[in-house]
């Protein structure tokens, strides 16, 4: 293989959640590559491990289904560009950080001329839109997967894949510190705490805030002395949800917004409301009692609604292939709805017990070192990569 100094990995993470898995692993490439040159387009998590971003990762950050389409032509433009810089100067080995609607057909382009690609967090395709399994063979030449389910998939779809575990799951400790977590936060001990998680993004608010805060209404009517904390993910996110809070007239409950401190907000929790998404398996590595709401734009959950697989749609269910804790989607998730399933899930004691063994043995079964093992997978392609092209030119030079 290269020397360290000549190689180079380009990377695309497009949200968050991707920022944090591929900052994971170039933690584990630097001990592997540690002159490599690391570029594409990332946020923080990327940037803290040397990767040069040349565009902001906010610039490429979208809702979900038709809330892109706006934002086409823009989002175009980048991966048009991008393409164009990689086929000039190949990087060693392209990794897309989930991401799909950019990264697969980036990847599909990039692969066709001879550059390899690897693919982190398979889209949910066991989810709906199975189809694509094809397009992503197409696409990609080594998938990396974080549920132990998906591996099987690939498999048999014959894409090179490797299971890597869930990097939430060495960031989450097995048992977490109620008490410490409380003190954080400047919480009493002893009081009781709904964490309320309406989702980061502008275009989860939209659908979600006003039917969690008149959850919250209702559920402080039951039980006055109930906290209630909500972790926003930014300024726009806290002045939208005080201004709901401020119109249901809930000046006089308890209502703790922390910028960030999610984690802390969940540990610290009884019982948490929180939308559909990566949330909610936070939730369960932090063994909390849930109700999971969901709710679209009406366009979205026609389609999604008919090209569903499988009964649920909260990664805790998912994983455990049945219904450990209600979720309420679209009509279903009204203020009353969400309020009498948490307090349910605030009051039963028996309940609580259950969850917190069904998601220690889901918590152990994603636990892998994650940066390891994708940091070794990146490199078997980097290295099977090399070894192709080195044989390709000995095989050129014999011909001459």
């Amino acid at each position: 293989m290269a020397s360290s100094d000549s190689i180079s990995v380009a990377l695309v993470a497009g949200e968050v959640s991707g920022d944090l898995l591929a900052g994971r692993l170039l933690a584990g490439l630097r001990a592997h590559l540690p002159q490599a040159h690391f570029h594409g387009i990332g946020g923080p998590r990327m940037i803290e491990q040397g990767m040069v971003s040349h565009v902001p990762i906010e610039t490429l950050a979208v809702g979900r289904m038709f809330e892109i389409i706006p934002r086409y032509r823009a989002i175009k433009a980048i991966q048009s560009a991008l393409r164009d810089s990689l086929l000039a100067a190949p990087p060693s080995v392209f990794i897309g950080a989930d991401y799909p609607l950019f990264n697969l057909g980036l990847e599909a382009q990039l692969k066709q001329a001879g550059i390899p690609t690897v693919h982190f967090v398979s889209p949910q395709i066991w989810a709906w839109r199975g189809g694509r399994i094809k397009s992503i063979r197409q696409a990609v030449s080594h998938m990396l997967v974080i549920f132990p389910f998906e591996e099987e998939i690939y498999k048999k779809a014959g894409v090179p894949v490797t299971y890597i575990g869930h990097p939430l799951a060495e960031m989450i400790p097995m048992q977490p510190d109620q008490d410490a977590a409380r003190r954080t936060l400047g919480i009493d001990p002893q009081a009781r705490v709904v964490t309320v998680m309406p989702g980061s993004r502008m275009a989860e608010l939209k659908y979600l805030a006003a039917p969690f805060v008149g959850a919250v209404k209702l559920l402080a009517a039951r039980d006055p002395a109930l906290c209630f904390i909500v972790p926003m993910a930014g300024d726009r996110q806290r002045a939208y949800f005080n201004q709901l809070v401020a119109q249901a007239g809930l000046q006089d409950v308890d209502i703790l917004l922390f910028d960030g401190r999610s984690h802390e907000a969940i540990c610290a929790a009884d019982a948490v409301l929180v939308a559909s998404g990566t949330a909610t398996l936070e939730v369960a590595l932090f063994k909390k009692p849930m109700v999971i709401a969901y709710k679209v734009m009406a366009a979205s959950w026609h389609i999604m609604r008919h090209m569903g697989y499988q009964p649920w749609i909260g990664l805790p269910n998912i994983l455990a292939r049945e219904f450990v804790v209600p979720e309420l989607l679209q009509h279903d998730a009204t203020p009353r709805a969400l309020a009498d399933a948490v307090w349910l899930q605030l009051n039963d004691a028996p309940n609580r017990l259950r969850l917190v063994q069904r998601f220690t043995d889901m918590h152990h079964s994603l636990l892998r070192n994650s940066a390891q093992e994708s940091a070794a997978a990146v490199m078997r392609v980097i290295e099977a990569s090399s070894s192709s092209r080195g044989s390709a030119r000995g095989s050129a030079h014999s011909s001459s």
